[in-house]
């Protein structure tokens, strides 16, 4: 079981802060002498979305070696399982949302029916929703679970399409109208004799970070106070092994181990500090990040992305109690160095086949990779904009969608400026043709963009609220600022009163954007409508619908070729520019 390089860490449900784990230790209630206890080993996975082919770039690799893709990755899950009846019996195969959604076109194309079925023939057991499984919607969610053929689009590849092979758990998220979890909240497993409880839950903040129409008629409760709540049924129940599922995670800031946690933080620290010690373990996800830490007596746990590892976790139960002795785990690497596992690899093709010619078609070229990674913009940690807000800037990638969507609006709209979301850039491109494929994995939400009319004093708001509850948005060439490194935030009731951004600095096409002007500004419609907290877009007139992002993105690839990284110089600072200070 044991990987090079790689190494196991523990916990006896003893520690009270957020650690790097070290040596097992035992449940000081276990009774001197009794049964021989139970060993579970649950094999955990997080944030797919929807890789079933190997992903490239900077995305396909991990801990310096080439990972993922759904042919490795099954492999993977049945070695880790182990050879006998006895080992595979004890195992239990789950996952922390975000499987489906910002897939590349292999799986987007069909609604993400083949992610779903190739997860159910890897043996996944059971999974907690994310936010992106409410992309399409609750019901297109439901469907993904039940089966059926899509409503509009029928059975594309020609097939009955039969729902998921395993449950998915929504806990904290409610159909409004009957105050109903949308999906099951737990599952309870038996393990020789022993039962293991699991609760699944996406973060609360998902109606934030999800088009309006992917949430409607949806809400979302509070993670911990929704664990405990559950946590007390099962234990009702006589369940006292107790593991949540849940699409919130953090991050390491100073260190890259996949199985350390080193400068840990994020929301995933609150909330298991919030849990009840009833609870045992967290499998968490949503930063994309590698961790393996204790919290609050919890073992808490990420696979980062994309199936590039999986988290083998051993739980020792006493028999008698139910209660975890132990509790240890191992980010393990899904190296492509095993052999590919064939039904995986039989889907892959048949999915392609009925894909076509259209995804290998060339739409343009680059004469260098243009990544998606921010800049660090405050402070000097890693930047992950979905742990600290306002830390990350411009990114190449993001800037040159930006210019794409501006380009695509400038003339018939009249738009003078575009702002496109970090979370919107979801792969690398790399240097030479650039396919259709390609493009749709970068861009794969199909979102229309929409130009509208913001005052200046609208604008410079926009950039203030980027510190308060959103990332930094990526600008189009047109746009330049500075912020003040030593600026307050505004609170998050008037985000407008916040002085990270410097007065004065902010031109559009070289001149200074007036308070009482007009400008018409070009977003997708997931801003447009409140998305990743920029609630001020929502005050906007005159709001024209224009063309899908991807198109936009398309159209540019085309015409522009071949194009090179922008230059990372739209967005500055006060160390940077201190006369604007």
């Amino acid at each position: 079981m044991s990987v090079p390089g790689m190494r196991r860490a523990a916990v006896g449900l003893v520690a009270l802060a957020a650690t790097a784990l070290g040596t097992v230790a035992v449940n000081p209630n276990q009774a001197e002498a009794g049964p021989k206890p139970v060993d579970v080993k649950l094999l955990a996975i997080n944030d797919f979305h929807g890789n079933l082919e190997p992903p490239t770039g900077s995305s396909g690799t991990i801990a310096g070696q080439p990972a993922g893709g759904a042919e490795y990755l099954a492999t993977q899950l049945a070695k880790l399982r182990g050879t006998t009846e006895e080992e595979q019996e004890r195992t239990i195969t789950v996952a922390a949302g975000d499987l489906i959604g910002a897939s590349p076109l292999l799986s987007a194309a069909f609604h993400d029916e083949p992610t779903i079925e190739s997860l159910t023939m890897a043996g996944l057991d059971l999974a907690s929703v994310g936010n992106h499984e409410f992309d399409e919607g609750s019901a297109e969610l439901l469907r993904m679970q039940n089966g059926g053929c899509h409503p509009v689009d029928g059975c594309a590849d020609g097939t009955p399409f039969a729902g998921a092979g395993f449950q998915y758990l929504s806990a904290n998220a409610f159909t409004t109208a009957t105050g109903q979890p949308l999906l099951p909240p737990y599952a309870v497993k038996k393990v020789d004799g022993v039962k293991v409880g699991f609760i699944g839950m996406t973060l609360e903040g998902t109606p934030e970070i999800v088009s309006q129409q992917g949430v409607a008629g949806l809400t979302f409760a509070d993670e911990a106070e929704t664990a405990n709540k559950y946590a007390r049924i099962l234990r009702a129940q006589g369940v006292e092994s107790i593991v949540v599922l849940l699409h919130e995670g953090g991050v390491q800031t100073t260190g890259s181990d996949i199985n350390g946690c080193a400068g840990f933080s994020g929301p995933i620290v609150d909330i298991a500090n919030q849990m009840d010690p009833s609870i045992d373990a967290i499998v968490s996800g949503h930063t994309h990040q590698a961790y393996n830490c204790e919290i609050n007596g919890k073992l808490v746990t990420s696979a980062s992305s994309f199936g590039r590892l999986v988290t083998d976790i051993d739980l020792q139960i006493d028999r008698k109690t139910g209660d975890v002795l132990t509790a240890s785990a191992e980010n393990v690497v899904v190296t492509r160095t095993v052999a590919k596992d064939p039904a995986q690899t039989d889907l892959i093709g048949r999915y392609k086949t009925a894909l076509g010619p259209v995804a290998i078609k060339q739409v343009g070229a680059t004469t260098e990779p243009i990544i998606r990674a921010p800049e660090v913009l405050i402070g000097t940690a890693p930047c992950d904009y979905k742990v600290v807000k306002g830390s990350c800037g411009e990114s190449p990638l993001g800037n040159l969608i930006a210019d794409a969507q501006l380009a695509a609006t400038d003339d018939e709209q009249g738009a003078v400026a575009a702002f496109m979301n970090p979370g919107g850039v979801r792969a690398d491109l790399d240097a030479g043709p650039v396919t259709y494929e390609e493009a749709f994995t970068v861009q794969p939400f199909t979102n229309n963009l929409v130009t509208l009319d913001l005052t200046g004093a609208q604008l410079y708001c926009l950039l203030e609220q980027q510190f308060v509850a959103g990332p930094v948005l990526l600008p189009s060439s047109t746009v330049r600022y500075v912020v003040d490194l030593n600026g307050t935030t505004g609170p998050a009731t008037d985000p407008c009163a916040g002085s990270r951004i410097v007065r004065g600095s902010l031109t559009i096409g070289g001149t200074a954007v007036s308070a009482d002007a007009t400008y018409r500004v070009t977003v997708n419609n997931f801003l447009s409508g409140g998305g990743d907290g920029f609630t001020v877009l929502k005050g906007g007139t005159n709001l024209v619908t224009g063309m899908i992002d991807l198109d936009a993105f398309v159209a540019y690839l085309t015409e522009k070729s071949p194009v090179s990284a922008p230059t990372l110089d739209r967005i500055r600072t006060t160390a940077e520019v201190p006369a604007a200070a």
